[in-house]
């Protein structure tokens, strides 16, 4: 029986290494995978999935426009090709509507589907897709790193170009390790 996984955690806790590891999993028993990562994260190339650890993988990209039970649908009348997983990174940028199609390959097509993303953005405040991912998730999965202190981290900040942590701009803006830090709970509200 298909379900929908959510793996989350804050930054460099492995979430796109574990999404290629499952992917390569499948590719190994001959099955096939649709991998989704989102169209704006461009930094390694256009629909792309890379870790940090130097793995990537081909993926569909995806907007905010994506409808994935129509594609996986349509895909699935004009091909003979059977999906056998759907893995999607970056998970939090998803919409409310886009987690309900989820919902619905899994349950209409009986296809699982893997997600993996972070809970909050730099100010502690829940992204869209996450909180709905929460909320319908099958099973929640977390993926653990730790704050500098060597607590769990659960929060990250976003950092300028001298180290130094910001408090305000964009929700969203694309970086690793020289914009995002993960820090425990006590760190981030004594740094925000």
């Amino acid at each position: 029986m298909a379900k929908l996984h959510f793996y989350y955690s804050t930054m460099n806790a492995g979430k796109t290494t574990n999404l290629l590891q499952a992917n390569y999993n499948y590719l190994e028993q001959g099955m096939q995978t649709w991998l989704f990562t989102p169209e704006f994260d461009n930094r390694h190339s256009e629909g792309v999935i890379h870790s940090r650890i130097g793995i990537t993988a081909k993926a569909k990209t995806f907007s905010q426009d994506t409808n994935f039970f129509d594609e996986i649908s349509w895909h699935l009348v004009i091909s003979d090709d059977k999906i056998n997983c759907v893995l999607v990174d970056e998970a939090q940028f998803l919409t409310k509507e886009q987690v309900l199609q989820l919902c619905r390959i899994v349950d209409e097509m009986n296809i699982p589907v893997l997600t993996y993303g972070i809970r909050n953005d730099y100010l502690g405040e829940p992204f869209e897709g996450s909180t709905y991912l929460f909320a319908n998730a099958d099973s929640l999965i977390e993926l653990k790193t730790i704050c500098h202190c060597g607590k769990k981290a659960t929060h990250v900040v976003r950092i300028d170009h001298e180290g130094k942590v910001v408090k305000q701009g964009d929700k969203i803006q694309i970086g690793g390790n020289e914009s995002y830090k993960s820090m425990c709970r006590k760190h981030f509200y004594k740094n925000m």
